[in-house]
């Protein structure tokens, strides 16, 4: 097979995990804005919402490192579709929940369907992520600009995913949301079992489970960094600022909480495709191209600095406001707009570093465990954000987001180059 129909049908392959995630992730984020604003009206606690997803981050954290053993043995289609199909089961299990339950049964039921939205999440996200490392041209900064292109398309679409949510939430109803959705994935399934193309490896019987656990320095540093950063997010974006928002913007009534959920919904989407615009753009502004390695890992560390100061800011105007006031609701939705920005940056760089420090053969194995640190820093954001919330509000909060910040960049500056140089 001459160059240019390699080039084709690994293109091809590429378009078909995309899209095949872009659907996942449209379903994710959607399903995600259902739960917490549908349970948050039958009067859960921050901490009983915050409790709804920790099976999901778990779950996660177990899913990415048998994912990367189970895709580099039986091949990244079979995670992929495994994925797509069990989020279908879960989406139809939700919508089985009996609102005459008690609560204690519902959030158990909750936390299990979860979890098993959470499997399907990671190994669709371990199938796409690693499929860019073996399909990227080689040239021309071709790795980046392809992880940043998915990464940032699949978070747009998550945020579209959110708005989704939260209309079909204040029109068709719960049931009839997470119903259709499952029907509409089931559908992207049997589209992309037909259509997908040749060019992902098929996997390899000799791999061992005691390869997933990485010997590379750069590896574990970065997945360190990864940890703390998606805790930074995940303390005030899973449950404090929803229900914040909801407190400031809900009169009570019908139409007031349909409103504050379209309003809600309308904040998460728009900073996630913020977030996806800035991700898609990162190698135009690092200037990925003409920039040496040991650049890249410096702007790195600066990258993660500059994302500390936003919620260490955020967190002293919320002291000083001493409750929901309408200049500090302003003052956090600039804020978080901001720091979904920087945010972005520093996830993409993330994102380009873990492939570029991993080898061809072993690309599973260490993206499944960078991403198991993924899930593992989802997992402590989202105890932390019902619980600092609930405990200290608004202000221990996102004071606990520019901590976790300020270590992930600590640990990036532990990067090296392959000849040595640090960040």
């Amino acid at each position: 097979m001459n160059d240019s129909a390699t080039r084709a049908e690994g293109l091809s392959a590429y378009i078909a995990v995309t899209a095949a995630y872009w659907a996942f992730m449209l379903t994710d984020g959607a399903l995600r804005m259902l739960v917490l604003l549908h349970f948050h009206t039958l009067g859960f606690s921050p901490v009983q919402l915050a409790y709804l997803f920790v099976l999901y981050e778990i779950a996660g954290i177990v899913t990415n490192l048998c994912a990367g053993w189970i895709a580099a043995r039986f091949g990244l289609t079979s995670t992929l579709y495994a994925g797509l199909g069990l989020q279908i089961v879960a989406l139809l299990a939700l919508a089985q929940l009996d609102p005459a339950w008690a609560v204690g049964a519902s959030v158990v039921f909750v936390m299990l369907v979860q979890g098993a939205s959470g499997v399907a999440k990671d190994l669709a996200k371990m199938s796409s992520k690693s499929a860019v490392k073996l399909l990227a041209p080689t040239s021309d900064a071709g790795l980046f600009r392809w992880v940043a292109l998915l990464t940032g398309s699949k978070n747009m679409v998550k945020g579209v995913g959110f708005l989704l949510g939260a209309a079909l939430l204040s029109t068709v109803g719960f049931v009839g949301a997470v119903l259709g959705m499952a029907a509409v994935l089931a559908m992207i399934l049997f589209a992309v079992l037909a259509f997908m193309p040749a060019g992902l490896p098929k996997g390899r019987k000799d791999a061992k489970f005691s390869e997933i656990f990485s010997k590379s320095p750069n590896v574990n540093w970065l997945s360190a960094a990864r940890v703390v950063l998606f805790g930074a997010r995940d303390v005030w974006f899973v449950v404090g600022i929803p229900i914040y928002f909801y407190a400031v913007l809900s009169d009570g009534t019908a139409q007031g909480n349909r409103t504050a959920f379209f309003l809600i919904g309308t904040f998460m989407a728009v900073w996630v495709i913020l977030y996806g615009v800035v991700q898609a753009n990162a190698p135009s502004i690092l200037r990925a191209k003409t920039r040496p390695a040991a650049e890249l890992l410096a702007a790195a560390r600066r990258w993660a600095w500059a994302l500390a100061i936003v919620p260490a800011v955020l967190a002293v105007a919320a002291l000083v406001a001493d409750g929901p006031q309408n200049w500090l609701t302003f003052s956090v939705v600039a804020g978080l707009l901001v720091f979904g920005a920087l945010f972005a940056v520093n996830s993409s760089l993330h994102s380009f570093l873990i492939l570029s420090f991993t080898k061809a053969e072993r690309v599973t194995m260490d993206v499944g465990f960078y991403y198991m640190a993924n899930a593992a820093g989802r997992l402590i954001g989202t105890l932390a954000s019902g619980l600092s919330y609930q405990v200290g509000g608004l202000p221990m909060m996102l004071g606990v987001s520019a901590g976790m910040v300020a270590l992930s960049a600590v640990a990036v500056s532990f990067l090296t180059t392959e000849d040595g140089q640090t960040a």
